[in-house]
């Protein structure tokens, strides 16, 4: 049977305005950030969702409580961003240039994760939770940095870069069947 998941990073925060690096560590939610995820709860409002999945970080835990009220989530680590070591907390411009080389070759000599590492425990994170027998559609909050390696593991991310990015409160929609994600597509509120 073919179940939806609809992967959603959260809402802008402080540090994306302060253009610092998060990770695993938090920082809150603006007042823009706060309006995104209602933006996002109209839309979403149509959607039957039997179960929520948030990230522990604050800013996914903060965003996923204002699109749901008081209905019940779950906090997974395995939805957690990318840890970036000692990068984490400083400034986006010590972010390596792609055109030099890519993450892999800095953060993980850092104490931070190898994207490979990252991939994987998305994919089996978010495969363990599909899996279940009574999740039909699904709603899970995480980071940019996440869902772009989770969204690698199915397809070339570039697709998404070019139409936009990964903008704060964007959706990535998934159908999932016989232990297989396809993409569907992305919403921007």
């Amino acid at each position: 049977m073919k179940k939806d998941l609809y992967l959603m990073r959260h809402g802008q925060t402080l540090f994306n305005v302060r253009r610092k690096i998060q990770g695993w560590c938090d920082s809150p939610l603006t007042e823009l950030g706060k309006q995104q995820a209602l933006k996002a709860k109209e839309y979403l409002k149509d959607i039957s969702f039997d179960h929520y999945y948030s990230s522990t970080s604050e800013r996914c835990c903060d965003t996923i409580e204002l699109i749901i009220g008081d209905h019940y989530y779950k906090r997974l680590k395995g939805l957690k961003e990318r840890n970036f070591g000692l990068f984490e907390g400083e400034s986006e411009d010590l972010n390596p240039n792609f055109d030099d080389f890519g993450y892999d070759d800095l953060f993980p000599h850092y104490g931070g994760e190898r994207r490979e590492d990252v991939q994987k425990r998305l994919k089996e994170t978010l495969t363990d939770v599909m899996d279940k027998e009574d999740h039909q559609t699904v709603l899970a909050l995480s980071h940019a940095g996440a869902c772009m390696c989770f969204l690698s593991t199915v397809i070339d991310p570039g697709e998404v870069l070019k139409s936009g990015g990964l903008t704060n409160c964007c959706i990535l929609h998934f159908t999932f069947e016989n232990d297989t994600f396809k993409f569907v597509g992305i919403i921007r509120p």
